[in-house]
């Protein structure tokens, strides 16, 4: 289940996987992500909360999904930050940040611990369109 941390005005989008990550799930965040799009913003700054996240609970469908949205919208996704308590998604995300960079330059996907949270809202925050 996906629920929005905070909700803003701005470019941003705050979410929070609780347990599982399903193809509503999935649906769910790409219509809230569309929905900042039609404001007219050119990029959406993406915070993902997934400490509670049960790896057992996500479907694979739906990761496939998400990741063939993802691609398939790269252009209108600015920094992306991913907070957790995994050191494989620490090891994973400078991973995908490199080639994240590549395709969006002046923008960055970096992981933040659960602890970090304030400076991962800050991260998103500090590149936003008023």
């Amino acid at each position: 289940m996906i629920e929005q941390i905070r909700k803003f005005d701005k470019n941003i989008m705050a979410f929070e996987a609780i347990e599982s990550f399903t193809k509503a799930d999935v649906q769910i965040a790409h219509k809230l992500f569309e929905k900042k799009l039609s404001e007219g913003f050119p990029h959406i700054d993406v915070l993902v909360k997934l400490d509670e996240l049960k790896i057992g609970k996500v479907e694979t469908k739906a990761f496939f999904e998400d990741v063939l949205w993802i691609l398939r919208n790269i252009e209108s996704i600015g920094n992306i930050a991913i907070v957790a308590h995994s050191n494989i998604l620490k090891a994973l995300v400078p991973l995908d940040d490199f080639f994240f960079e590549r395709l969006k330059k002046g923008f960055q996907e970096r992981y933040f611990d659960v602890s970090q949270l304030d400076e991962a809202f800050y991260f998103i925050e500090s590149n936003n369109i008023q």
